[in-house]
């Protein structure tokens, strides 16, 4: 595995298999409480017979992500933005897709930390895995959260 410092950059990777989820088309930032407040929802309905507390902690990560990550493709991907969160192995994929293909991310270098920026860095500390991609024009960017384990039967 990469050093720490190679792990926050976000390189060109595909990202893995998903199986099932949920999607959103964001028009806007404004869209962004309706749809945290609808992932937290599924995601208390998937952690059912896992250890509450990691449940709680795992999803408020998912959902940082998640909102990071819809926000800059908001702010900065040209529209058509579309993010997801489906299962995966090691956890949830939270993938967002919008039109600037030609774009990477790229987390704020020499940035004042009160400037903002710094979501990319969280995101990939917070990751088993991250990267992006180009798929049929449209970028993806992807992180891959952990999910704690079922707890073990009483």
């Amino acid at each position: 595995m990469a050093g720490r410092a190679d792990r926050r950059l976000w390189s060109p990777a595909a990202a893995p298999a998903v199986g099932a989820g949920w999607s959103w088309s964001l028009a806007r930032v404004s869209d962004l409480p309706r749809v945290r407040a609808e992932l937290r929802r599924h995601l208390v309905g998937a952690g059912e017979h896992r250890d509450p507390d990691a449940v709680a902690d795992a999803t408020d990560q998912l959902v940082l992500a998640f909102d990071e990550m819809s926000s800059n493709a908001l702010r900065h991907g040209g529209g058509g933005v579309v993010s997801s969160v489906r299962g995966c192995t090691g956890g949830w994929l939270v993938e967002v897709c919008d039109d600037d293909a030609h774009t990477s991310p790229t987390p704020a270098v020499d940035r004042d930390p009160s400037q903002g920026g710094l979501g990319l860095y969280l995101i990939a500390e917070l990751a088993v895995d991250h990267g992006w991609q180009v798929r049929a024009g449209h970028k993806a960017v992807w992180a891959v959260l952990p999910w704690p384990a079922p707890a073990p039967p009483a």
